[in-house]
């Protein structure tokens, strides 16, 4: 039976979503075929070889519509004859093209794919392929949730709310975040995946410095009357400080099947082991995370106390721990290089750059299993296990 393996991954720095970013002056279509230029380098394959390029962005609109990842295919220097496509899963994107290549190699359609992931949050910013006015929903979700749906901010107050997760514990994640992502900085742990870009040498958002005490003098980011009065059990305690930041990047693995690796002489850095998606109440939106996990887990054959390395994508603070209240999992077993808040999250970039952490991670620290899962807007959630070859 073939199985899939990824042999390749590579991702840019992260820089900030903002004008002033170090990134904010590079075309989002220049950011991903930077790390497929890396890719096919770093692994010595000839692009022809590649049978599809699957890649994630969420706002496909402006710089990054008509197929971004097409553009970036052919920018890259790939051959004319080398397809792409891209596709959305929301937050989630990237890591459906890991899946849809993985299952593609696995099913015989492919021998040699690539997935991958780019969003420019500076250039296009969050929401700008909804223009003010348009309904995204129509009448039948309208019908459905007739009380309306809500922004993720206020899913993230929702749920710290529902899981009674106080301002404090989430503040302490955070900044358990930054101090792993500074400590794995300084410990050359990320030299292995990041390809520099234009002088951009490391994350931008990472604080080193970050306390308990600075975030806790931040401010809601979301508080609305409006809301405070259809959910008087939200406390407003989810902060700039707490949840992910707005930012750049991309980020591409190589995967294949384990013969075609040993004929192209590939060294196999994870299998692709099982599977998952799922969706979930889309007023709550992120808490697909749980049953994903536990889906993919099953389909795996596998329990919580196998794995021994989590990448969950801090979307906000309150998504991961009420995840971990719910699962059990050890958090000192979770994002051990930090995560979303420290790194960034560019939206379309986040799914293939947390398998890019977690596949040289694995390496790093001799992990057998390892089990990667997202939250995506609309109340849906991946999930998969990686194996160590």
């Amino acid at each position: 039976m073939r199985d899939a393996v990824v042999v390749e991954a590579v991702r840019t720095p992260i820089g900030k979503g903002k004008p002033n970013g170090a990134l904010a002056h590079v075309h989002p279509v220049e950011l991903l075929a930077h790390t497929l230029r890396t890719l096919v380098e770093r692994s010595g394959v000839d692009p022809e070889l590649i049978d599809d390029v699957i890649g994630g962005t969420v706002d496909q609109v402006g710089e990054q519509a008509m197929n971004t990842t097409r553009y970036a295919v052919l920018s890259a220097g790939f051959p004319e004859s080398v397809p792409a496509t891209t596709v959305d899963r929301q937050c989630g994107s990237s890591q459906q093209a890991v899946h849809f290549a993985a299952q593609g190699v696995l099913s015989g359609a492919y021998d040699l794919v690539v997935a991958c992931g780019v969003e420019s949050m500076s250039r296009v910013p969050m929401w700008s392929n909804v223009p003010p006015g348009a309904d995204p929903f129509g009448p039948g979700v309208a019908e459905r949730y007739p009380e309306g749906l809500v922004p993720q901010g206020i899913s993230a107050e929702l749920i710290a709310a529902k899981w009674s997760i106080g301002r404090e514990q989430m503040d302490a994640f955070a900044v358990s975040s930054h101090r792993k992502a500074a400590a794995a900085w300084e410990a050359g742990l990320f030299d292995a995946e990041v390809a520099p870009l234009e002088g951009v040498t490391r994350d931008e958002c990472v604080r080193p410095d970050s306390s308990t005490e600075v975030l806790a003098g931040l401010r809601p980011a979301y508080h609305d009357p409006g809301f405070a009065e259809r959910f008087p059990q939200i406390e407003w305690n989810v902060t700039a400080g707490n949840a992910s930041p707005i930012n750049d990047g991309a980020s591409a693995v190589l995967i294949t099947s384990s013969e075609t690796a040993a004929r192209l002489g590939l060294r196999p850095l994870a299998r692709l082991h099982s599977f998952a998606v799922t969706g979930s109440d889309p007023l709550l939106m992120l808490t697909g995370v749980i049953p994903a996990t536990e889906k993919v887990l099953r389909r795996a054959s596998l329990t919580l106390d196998d794995i021994d390395l989590f990448e969950v994508n801090e979307a906000f603070s309150s998504v991961v721990l009420a995840w971990q209240q719910e699962t059990g999992a050890a958090l000192d077993r979770v994002n051990v290089h930090g995560g979303a808040i420290a790194l960034g999250h560019p939206l379309g970039a986040s799914g293939t750059r947390l398998t890019t952490t977690l596949v040289h991670a694995m390496r790093q620290r001799g992990a057998r299993y390892a089990l990667q899962t997202m939250c995506e807007a609309g109340g849906l959630a991946n999930a998969m296990v990686l194996e160590r070859v």
